[in-house]
């Protein structure tokens, strides 16, 4: 009910913002609901489906990515595609449990073209209007988990969660306070928490020498698991 009296609240929203979908409710299940039904940017209108976070309401950890791909597009579910098994190997790698992680998007719609000449999707990077028109989402889900340590994958996630302009190199690997936001309208705050930066797994997949740039990516989450052990 409470999602359906966001969408009354909203109307036909505003072409690039989420946040009058966005039930005040800290239940994920209520969230994701939600989201299914979100019009807050185009992407909506070519995906297959939202595709909202998952995994544990406690989680002390939450990975964030930049979208999901064709197949968690297929699926609805995050990480699901190649990027995310080779992410969940390096999880195991690095002594982290994946079955403790809540796994999430800054942007919730898979966005993509069609090549004239085949149907394959190609994935295509959102810009910064999508990007801070979903962003009342993952604020959402972070106010809701209150997580310990978020760790951004790439640079999409570091800008939505730290702000740009952004390069990971800049901040690959350093342990970050996650800026403090005190939500709009009566929404959820930030909690506080602490953000790393590391690639995306995706990445690692286009990386000319995989091997190095998927040791760098366990490296990265092994930083996080001594920041949770602490």
């Amino acid at each position: 009910m409470a999602a359906q009296r966001t969408r009354q609240r909203a109307g036909g929203g505003a072409e690039h913002d989420a946040g009058p979908y966005v039930p005040h409710t800290g239940d994920l299940a209520e969230l994701s609901r939600a989201a299914a039904s979100c019009r807050g940017c185009p992407l909506h209108a070519a995906a297959t489906q939202t595709v909202f976070g998952a995994g544990p309401r406690r989680a002390r950890l939450v990975l964030v990515g930049e979208q999901p791909g064709d197949r968690e597009d297929r699926e609805g579910e995050p990480f699901v595609g190649p990027a995310g098994t080779l992410l969940r190997r390096a999880l195991a790698a690095a002594g982290l449990d994946e079955s403790s992680v809540y796994f999430t998007n800054a942007v919730k719609h898979f966005k993509f073209t069609v090549p004239e000449t085949g149907k394959r999707r190609i994935h295509k990077a959102p810009d910064l209007r999508e990007m801070t028109a979903c962003r009342p989402w993952l604020v959402a889900e972070l106010a809701a988990i209150r997580p310990r340590l978020v760790v951004a994958l790439g640079a999409t996630a570091g800008r939505a969660l730290l702000g740009g302009p952004f390069r990971v190199g800049d901040h690959r690997g350093l342990l970050e306070p996650l800026p403090a936001d005190e939500g709009t309208e009566g929404g959820p705050a930030l909690p506080e928490a602490r953000v790393l930066v590391t690639v995306h797994p995706s990445a690692v997949l286009r990386a000319r020498d995989r091997d190095a740039a998927y040791r760098g990516l366990v490296a990265d989450l092994e930083v996080a698991a001594r920041a949770l052990a602490e």
